[in-house]
């Protein structure tokens, strides 16, 4: 009833409300990934990296997520972290995250998932490899809690599970207005508090999916662009979906039931 009340009461405010322009700097981007393949690491993820490098050029934010999908790769964004306050935050959500799993009785290395296995990817660290590449090339200025508000400009690490719709859900609650979800095994996640823009891994994929994806990132492995051509794209893509053009999750109403907090107990 609350609630209720409380909508009600800001109704009025929110019907005043109109469009006008703003600078591609007030973007904050969630980067996601799920059904990853083999494919991940060299094309979809790299063309992203490309793309939130040239957002964070612009003035935008970018956020990284899944603690836990990062293991055995942290040292790639401690060293690009600016300052040594930064990059110990990154070291201490390991340590915590490595606690956490042996207290539940699993284990970090317990990734990757069977799909990704059936995809082409062997272990956490060639799936963390390929995880890191959609953060671009930028300094790490942040590291924040899960769903913390963001409040730096650039690329920002926020500690999440690995679980896509937990992880974007934190990545959301803390500011992000849109997401850029990977994948080379065909995830239709669509996150609906935010337009998710689903990037293929490879075009057969993005052939027998296209009603659910809106990029083909494959056009780098068939030759026909470059990673940093297909970032290009897809960082145009950000700004005209940013504008208004609708995802195809939204197209389809799709994303109502991927809202999903991150519960008590053990989730990786």
């Amino acid at each position: 009833e609350a609630g209720v009340a409380f909508v009600r009461d800001v109704l009025a405010e929110a019907n005043e409300v109109r469009r006008e322009p703003v600078s591609a700097s007030e973007l904050i981007v969630a980067l996601q990934c799920g059904g990853s393949d083999g494919y991940s690491g060299v094309s979809a993820n790299p063309a992203l990296g490309a793309a939130s490098d040239l957002l964070v050029r612009h003035g935008g934010t970018v956020i990284l997520s899944e603690t836990p999908e990062t293991y055995g790769a942290e040292h790639l964004l401690t060293r690009r972290a600016v300052s040594q306050e930064v990059g110990e935050k990154l070291v201490a959500l390991m340590r915590w995250w490595e606690e956490y799993t042996r207290r539940e009785g699993a284990e970090m290395n317990a990734n990757p998932s069977p799909g990704n296995k059936a995809g082409g990817l062997t272990t956490i660290l060639e799936k963390s490899l390929g995880a890191m590449a959609k953060a671009g090339s930028t300094n790490l200025v942040d590291v924040v809690r899960y769903a913390e508000p963001v409040a730096a400009k650039g690329f920002v690490f926020m500690d999440t599970p690995g679980y896509d719709p937990v992880a974007a859900t934190g990545q959301v609650a803390g500011g992000a207005n849109l997401v850029c979800f990977t994948t080379g095994r065909g995830s239709v996640f669509g996150c609906k508090p935010a337009p998710s823009i689903k990037l293929a891994t490879n075009t057969p994929m993005f052939r027998r999916m296209e009603d659910d994806m809106d990029v083909n990132c494959g056009a780098i492995l068939d030759g026909d662009e470059t990673v940093q051509e297909c970032g290009r794209r897809i960082f145009e893509l950000m700004l005209r979906i940013a504008s208004g053009k609708r995802t195809k999750s939204e197209q389809f109403d799709f994303g109502a039931a991927e809202f999903a907090p991150w519960v008590i107990g053990a989730t990786m």
